[in-house]
């Protein structure tokens, strides 16, 4: 997937001490006073994060990370978010009203720069989702700065070091929520909205039999596509599908056509996101002359998710379901 990632140089709200566990956050001179739930420790991608107050000033960035937030009901607790573009009506949302209760910080890459403007305590984001090393934007650099950070559990896989396989895309999208409602005391919200997604997972239609699915995200010279540690791949396979390159032990990877061609999926899942829509895109494939004998084309079994349906994110679910729906429309070959 692509990277998702302003300017004033202020003290740092905290203190940030790095132990043999993990990052151990110091209270803020502004921040509320500890409570009994309090300090708190989670694992984060292998490590150990320890809170000892509720953060006050998060900045999201990209669209499924500040969801996340916002479906926790903790908009109060942020100081904003960074994301190019919404990537999906945030106006239907249920926690739309979220988005107006914080600040869009940037439609550019986040920076230290703005997240010290925001007087930030805690960044939430993800390596490929705002954390690159190349940039020097990292847990690291802004706990020499003073703020804390939390790593987005799905880009735990990404890369390829020891990193990779630390869970599966649901998994960590179910890891995430439970972690911030412990760092945000709001474990009962969590938990609730966990047990609902298990069961909306649940209870997506099955088609009788696994139709192959290719996610085409974007590329004409070649497809970008989803291998099997994206979330992508979890979405498909909990839709009752088959990815067809889901054999490909990598996250978001660019492929041929021709191995779309000779692999032959039933069904092209396009992921709707920046300046080439859905629309273009679907025009795209259903001219592009290689493809024209693939089955998800001859048949034109194209179907549509938005880009936060297909990244870890609260829409998750919703988008199994939709899928799942779709699928079981597709016929025996």
């Amino acid at each position: 997937m692509p990277v998702r990632t302003k300017a004033v140089a202020i003290t740092a709200l905290l203190t940030l001490g790095l132990t043999a566990c993990g990052a151990e956050i110091a209270p803020s001179g502004d921040a509320p006073a500890a409570s009994a739930h309090y300090p708190v420790t989670v694992e984060n991608c292998g490590a150990k994060l320890t809170f000892p107050q509720k953060p006050a000033r998060t900045v999201t960035n990209d669209v499924g990370i500040t969801e996340l937030m916002l479906a926790l009901g903790l908009a109060d607790r942020m100081a904003g978010y960074v994301m190019p573009d919404d990537k999906g009506r945030v106006d239907q949302v249920a926690w739309k009203d979220g988005y107006q209760q914080t600040a869009w910080l940037s439609k550019k890459e986040i920076t230290k720069e703005i997240v010290l403007g925001a007087k930030a305590d805690l960044v939430f984001a993800g390596w490929h989702y705002g954390f690159d090393e190349g940039r020097g934007f990292t847990p690291q650099a802004l706990g020499d700065l003073g703020i804390a950070s939390y790593v987005l559990s799905e880009s735990c896989r990404s890369g390829k070091g020891t990193e990779r396989g630390v869970m599966s895309p649901l998994d960590a999208l179910y890891t995430d929520l439970a972690n911030l409602g412990e760092i945000f005391d709001v474990r009962d919200r969590a938990d609730k909205l966990v047990a609902g997604f298990k069961a909306q997972v649940a209870a997506a239609p099955q088609p009788e039999r696994r139709p192959s699915v290719f996610l085409y995200d974007s590329g004409q010279d070649k497809p970008y596509t989803a291998g099997k540690f994206a979330a992508a791949d979890e979405i498909i396979a909990k839709a009752g599908g088959a990815n067809v390159m889901g054999d490909l032990a990598d996250t978001w990877v660019t492929v041929g056509w021709e191995s779309v061609v000779q692999r032959d999926p039933e069904v092209i899942l396009i992921n709707n996101y920046g300046e080439t829509g859905a629309d273009a895109k679907r025009a795209f494939l259903k001219s592009f002359p290689p493809l024209a004998g693939v089955s998800a084309v001859r048949n034109d079994r194209i179907f549509v998710l938005d880009y936060v349906d297909l990244v870890e994110s609260p829409r998750n679910p919703a988008a199994i379901a939709a899928l799942a729906d779709y699928l079981r429309t597709v016929p025996a070959r």
